[in-house]
C-alpha cells in the first residue's frame, strides 16, 4: 500500500473517531462542564489550534508544491538539454553518430526505470543504476578531436552540455526524495484531531451531524493524501508524465 494512500486512512480514521469521541464524551460529561464558559474556553482553544493547523497545512502543502513544480521543470529543461546536446554532436560530423545512438539508448533506458511499462514494476529513482553508460558518453565526447574552429567550438558546448547533464540527473532526485519530515505530520494528526473531537463535544447525535463530520474527515485527509502525493513526483496518482523525455528520445540521430 502507497505511504499516501496509508496516511491518508490514518488521518481519516483518526479525525472521525476523535469526532466520535467527542459525541460520546458530550453524553457522559457533567453538564456543567458544557456549560456557556465551557464552551467558550474550549472554543478559543480550539480556534487557536485551527489556525495553527491551518498555516502548518499551507506550509507542507507549498513545501510540496514547490518541490513538484521544480522537478517537472527540471526534466522539461533536460529534455531540452537533450535536443540541443544531439543537434550539437549532428553539426559536429557523421564521426558522432554512434555517440547519438548511444545518447538515445541510454536515456530510453532511463526512462523506462523510472517510468516503467509494466505498472507493477518498481520505480528504480538511483541515477547510479545507469550512470556508467552516461559517464562512458560524456568520456566519448571530451575524447573527439575537433579540427578547425567550428569544430572546437561545438565540441566545448557538447562537454559542458553534457556534463550539466549528469548534474541534473542527480538534482531531480535529490528533490524529489525529500518527504515531508513525520514530526510534522505527527503533529498535524494530532492537532486535526483535537479538532474533530471538539467538533463532536458540541454536536448533536443524529445522521445530518454525522454526515457532515464524515464528510470534513473525508476532505481533510484526501488533502494530505494529494499532498503526499505531490511530495512524490515519480510515483502515485499525480506522478510527472515523462512526454517531454519521450518526445526528445524519439527525435534523437534524426
Amino acid at each position: 500500500m502507497a505511504k499516501s494512500v496509508l496516511i491518508g486512512m490514518i488521518v481519516f480514521g483518526c479525525t472521525f473517531v476523535g469526532a466520535l469521541s467527542g459525541m460520546w464524551l458530550r453524553a457522559v460529561l457533567p453538564a456543567h462542564h458544557l456549560g456557556s464558559d465551557s464552551k467558550d474556553t474550549i472554543k478559543v482553544g480550539i480556534g487557536l489550534i485551527a489556525t495553527m493547523t491551518a498555516l502548518v497545512l499551507g506550509l507542507i502543502t507549498a513545501s510540496a508544491k514547490s518541490s513538484y513544480d521544480m522537478v517537472e521543470t527540471e526534466l522539461r529543461n533536460t529534455a531540452i538539454d537533450i535536443l540541443t546536446l544531439d543537434r550539437l554532436l549532428a553539426q559536429y560530423g557523421p564521426e558522432t553518430r554512434e555517440i547519438r545512438g548511444n545518447l538515445q539508448r541510454s536515456i530510453a533506458y532511463r526512462i523506462d526505470m523510472i517510468w516503467p511499462r509494466n505498472s507493477s514494476a518498481p520505480v528504480q529513482l538511483d541515477p547510479s543504476t545507469s550512470l556508467a553508460g552516461m559517464e562512458a558518453l560524456v568520456e566519448r565526447i571530451r575524447e573527439l578531436t575537433p579540427h578547425g574552429s567550428s569544430q572546437e567550438a561545438i565540441h566545448s558546448r557538447a562537454v559542458g552540455l553534457a556534463e550539466s547533464l549528469l548534474k541534473a540527473r542527480w538534482i531531480v532526485i535529490a528533490e524529489a526524495q525529500q518527504p515531508i519530515p513525520p514530526p510534522f505530520l505527527a503533529v498535524l494528526l494530532f492537532w486535526l484531531t483535537t479538532t474533530f473531537t471538539s467538533f463532536g463535544l458540541f454536536s448533536p447525535k443524529n445522521f445530518t451531524v454525522l454526515t457532515v463530520l464524515f464528510v470534513c474527515s473525508l476532505s481533510v485527509s484526501s488533502a494530505l493524501f494529494l499532498v503526499l502525493e505531490m511530495d512524490t513526483p515519480f510515483e502515485g496518482l499525480l506522478k510527472i508524465p515523462p512526454d517531454s523525455l519521450r518526445y526528445a528520445v524519439a527525435h534523437i540521430n534524426q
